[in-house]
Parts: structure tokens; C-alpha cells; sequence
């Protein structure tokens, strides 16, 4: 993997929004030292690569604020061996993260624009275990599975069943769920066969679509 040399601006982000809230995952703090959101980021948002916020990447998607994508990061526990599916592409940007974390990434984007410049962001890295697709990320990608993490950057009305079905066992799955303006995220992990489940941590992410998410 082919990485820019971490800069100022960048490991003041991960120092003052990260490590100053109490994020302390040593393998996420430094894949965010080395994995550059600015690379990310249209080129009419670079000026503000390093904010607090997220920031439009067009088509009505967002990339997420750092500090969000480093909970969700840290919440899936990766040890380094894992097969992660992740619904919702958008820029990049954590795929990036968790081809760092993670053996294996399988990333789906429904918006072809988006997975076509994203491929390219991650391929200009030198990011090779990556598995790209477009399409309802809903559905999973079956054909791959089991998983053992399953990411979502878009929010559903609950869990896709899809999802469950394609989890391993000790396996752990972690999305927004709920409508725009009251959300939370949920994180179920499969503990012998049964499902734990554990919502937590308000936020707003843009709604899912396809056959397990919101409606148009």
C-alpha cells in the first residue's frame, strides 16, 4: 500500500478530534495518521479536508466526520485477519481505513459516479484488497459471505436480513439505524448463533436505499 507521508494538518485532526475525545485504539489512530481524508475530498472541499464535519462529495452523499468514522472504525474490533463487507462506498475513504485494519475489504456503492472515482482514489494508493461492486448494497453480496465484520454508511429502518444471513459467527455488523433526524448506531454481534444487539451513540448519516432500506 503506497501512502503520503502523514502532514501536519492531518495529525493535528487525529491529536484534537480523536485522541483529545478519548479514542485510544493504537491500529486506528495510526491508519488515520497515515490514510490522508484530503485525498479523499472534491477538490472544491480541500480546504476543509481536516474540519470537524462531513463534507459533500456530490450525488447527495457525504464523507463523514473523522470523528464518527474512527467510532465505527473502533467499534468493529479488528484484529487484522478479518473479511469486512462495507455497504456504501461514498468516497472512499474508510474503505481505505479498513483495507488497513482488515485482510479483506468487499465495498458496495448503489451510485455509479461515486464507486468509479472511489475505485480510482484507492487504486492511486496502491489499496489492492479491495473488492469493488455497484448495486442495492442491502442485498449483501452473498457470494462472498460469511463475513466477518459488516459496515453500513447509510442508515436502514433496521438490520437487512441479508445482513444477518451473511454474518460469521463471533462475527460483529455495525450501522446507523432510523430515520433522518433520529438515528443511533447499532451494533449486533453473533455470539452462538444468537444475536446481541446494542444501540448507542446518536448520529445522522444519509438514508439506505434498495429493497431493505428506506423508501424513495
Amino acid at each position: 500500500m503506497i501512502q503520503r507521508e502523514s502532514n501536519p494538518e492531518l495529525l493535528h485532526m487525529v491529536r484534537s478530534q480523536l485522541e483529545s475525545r478519548g479514542l485510544r485504539d493504537r491500529r486506528v489512530l495510526e491508519a488515520f495518521r497515515t490514510i490522508d481524508r484530503a485525498l479523499f475530498v472534491p477538490e472544491g472541499e480541500l480546504l476543509s479536508a481536516y474540519e470537524d464535519r462531513p463534507l459533500s462529495i456530490g450525488c447527495g452523499q457525504t464523507i463523514s466526520q473523522p470523528y464518527m468514522v474512527a467510532i465505527m472504525t473502533a467499534e468493529l474490533e479488528l484484529s487484522g485477519g478479518e473479511r469486512v463487507l462495507e455497504v456504501g462506498t461514498g468516497s472512499g475513504y474508510q474503505t481505505a481505513l479498513l483495507a488497513r485494519l482488515a485482510r479483506e475489504v468487499y465495498t458496495i456503492e448503489c451510485v455509479p459516479e461515486l464507486a468509479e472515482a472511489a475505485h480510482n482514489a484507492l487504486e492511486r494508493l496502491g489499496i489492492l484488497n479491495v473488492h469493488y461492486r455497484t448495486g442495492d448494497g442491502t442485498l449483501g453480496w452473498p457470494e462472498a459471505s460469511p463475513f466477518d465484520r459488516i459496515l453500513a454508511a447509510a442508515a436502514a429502518p433496521d438490520i437487512p436480513p441479508p445482513f444477518i444471513e451473511q454474518l460469521a459467527e463471533g462475527g460483529i455488523a455495525l450501522l446507523p439505524i432510523g430515520p433522518m433526524g433520529n438515528q443511533r448506531l447499532l451494533k449486533v454481534r453473533r455470539e452462538r448463533g444468537d444475536l446481541a444487539r446494542d444501540e448507542f451513540c446518536p448520529c445522522s448519516f444519509v438514508l439506505m436505499r434498495g429493497k431493505h432500506g428506506f423508501r424513495e
